[in-house]
């Protein structure tokens, strides 16, 4: 077992000052020890997007119609979307499953995605239980078959991101539910929500969480069920079951920082796993954040999801690899430490 102490004795032995590479260093000493090693990689790697549609919609919680999601589906899959340019630019192998979206499944699909909805969107959540337990079941199934194959296939280090119009409602929930983060913390403008919408979406949230918080002792998957939206409850399904097979996993924003929430609930090992690729602008991030013990490797005021934060982390991943496992030490130069 390798620790991020183990890490920084050997990245204080590289040929440099000590702490000189700064963050870096850091990002580097926990690459290590989610990998369990000080030769770390970060290729092969993958991201896979989730998409689904959110009951809570109906509610007036966002600007947007659920019809986007089916949409931007499209533009995803037609390589057209900030995931998918960023995936092509990033050397990151792309997949793409609707768990749970309005729309029919797409016509001359690309190889890289697959429809495999649990149902057609979640329920309100405002005025009930998003989904059953056993619809649970089935998204958090569909996450950890997808990270299967993600380990199958030999990469070492992968990524999970979504697409939900509404989908920032469930995350505030979970971030109040899982990590204790205020409501009036927890509830963003999401994809742009003026006043009124921001003033009915802390309203819908602050009564989901107070149905589901009695359940969350005794029967926390219910309770969780009762927040959630599909897709997260895939990401959580995929973080859990690649941080069984000692594969990083590379988080996203908010929504994704939701979905670890709930992985780190239910199955409490994987967080060890992962990296938090960046602190969204959505308020309730840094509480989430916070909660599962991690810091991100960029703050760059993001908001978008669709797994660009964690993307757009990958360059910074291969160079903390790559100074672990390619700078030369100070003893094999023949230099004694003087700092």
């Amino acid at each position: 077992m390798i620790t991020q102490a183990d890490a920084a004795r050997r990245l204080d032995a590289l040929a440099k000052p000590r702490g000189s590479l700064g963050r870096l260093e850091a990002v580097a000493a926990r690459l290590a020890e989610t990998q369990g090693s000080l030769s770390p990689a970060t290729r092969p790697r993958k991201i896979v997007l989730f998409a689904a549609d959110h009951g809570c919609v109906a509610s007036g919680v966002t600007a947007w119609p659920s019809a986007v999601t089916q949409l931007m589906i499209g533009t995803i899959a037609a390589g057209k979307a900030a995931s998918s340019v960023l995936a092509g630019e990033t050397g990151t192998a792309l997949a793409l499953v609707d768990v749970g979206s309005l729309g029919p499944a797409l016509d001359s699909a690309p190889v890289f995605y697959r429809h495999a909805p649990v149902a057609s969107g979640t329920k309100n959540l405002a005025k009930g239980p998003a989904m059953t337990e056993a619809e649970f079941d089935a998204a958090w199934a569909t996450g950890a078959e997808e990270a299967r194959k993600a380990v199958a296939e030999g990469c070492k280090l992968v990524a999970a991101g979504e697409m939900g119009i509404g989908n920032t409602t469930p995350a505030a929930c979970l971030a109040a539910l899982l990590a204790d983060v205020p409501v009036d913390d927890a509830v963003g403008p999401g994809a742009g929500a003026d006043a009124p919408t921001l003033v009915r979406k802390r309203k819908v949230v602050a009564t989901a969480v107070a149905h589901a918080r009695p359940l969350l002792l005794d029967k926390p998957k219910a309770a969780i069920a009762e927040v959630a939206g599909f897709e997260i409850v895939a990401m959580a399904g995929f973080y859990a079951e690649a941080a069984k097979a000692g594969v990083t996993v590379v988080l996203d924003g908010y929504v994704s920082g939701a979905a670890a929430l709930v992985a780190a609930r239910l199955a409490p090992l994987s967080v060890v796993s992962m990296i938090a690729g960046h602190r969204s602008a959505e308020p309730g991030h840094k509480g989430v954040l916070a909660a599962l013990g991690l810091e991100p490797v960029l703050d760059w005021n993001m908001r978008l999801g669709e797994g660009t934060g964690a993307l757009l982390a990958m360059p910074v991943l291969d160079s903390a690899a790559a100074i672990l496992t390619q700078m030369a030490t100070l003893e094999e130069l023949g230099v004694g430490r003087k700092d």
